[in-house]
């Protein structure tokens, strides 16, 4: 069975991480959402969300994929994380997938795995970075690396990990069961 790891920071968008967890976990994959700490998570819309663990905690197990759900400030608690960005760097050299949505994918940026790559994000949440291939679809898969826009992809996002994961006919299953 694939193992996801979704990191859940103070001020993340709660439509990105709950939608991603809840499609992830009705595909049959194990996810466990992590805090930055162990307070409950307050989302970008005063959404109070309860992690399955800390990120001290989780960082020693082995995932298949990390999920970065964006929203502010919950983007930039990642980006000043220093466990996260060498958690992302030690999955990118393993070869592991890396995901993330909305803002988020400037954490990846921020941890230097996005350079010479194709992404996408929420508009302007790259423009720090010229060396990203920055596209504006829904989704952009560049290896191991998915990236999506925000809060109004959350379901495809969620449904092209379950399809990178565990197959397409796995997703079409998933995808029938939310009478899209």
């Amino acid at each position: 069975m694939h193992k996801v790891l979704v990191l859940l920071a103070q001020g993340c968008e709660e439509i990105e991480a709950v939608t991603t967890i809840d499609i992830l976990r009705r595909a049959g994959i194990e996810v466990t959402s992590a805090g930055l700490d162990d307070l409950p998570v307050l989302g970008s819309h005063s959404v109070m969300l309860l992690a399955d663990t800390t990120l001290d905690l989780a960082q020693h197990h082995d995932f298949d994929m990390i999920v970065l759900p964006g929203g502010q400030p919950g983007t930039d608690n990642l980006k000043a994380d220093k466990r996260v960005i060498a958690l992302l760097q030690q999955m990118a050299q393993q070869g592991k997938y890396l995901a993330a949505i909305c803002a988020a994918p400037s954490v990846l940026a921020t941890a230097e795995l996005l350079d010479g790559r194709e992404a996408t994000c929420y508009p302007t949440c790259l423009d720090a970075f010229p060396k990203v291939n920055l596209q504006t679809v829904a989704i952009v898969e560049d290896g191991k690396l998915i990236t999506s826009r925000g809060p109004g992809t959350a379901m495809d996002f969620a449904l092209a990990l379950v399809e990178r994961l565990a197959g397409k006919a796995k997703r079409q299953q998933t995808e029938a069961g939310l009478v899209r």
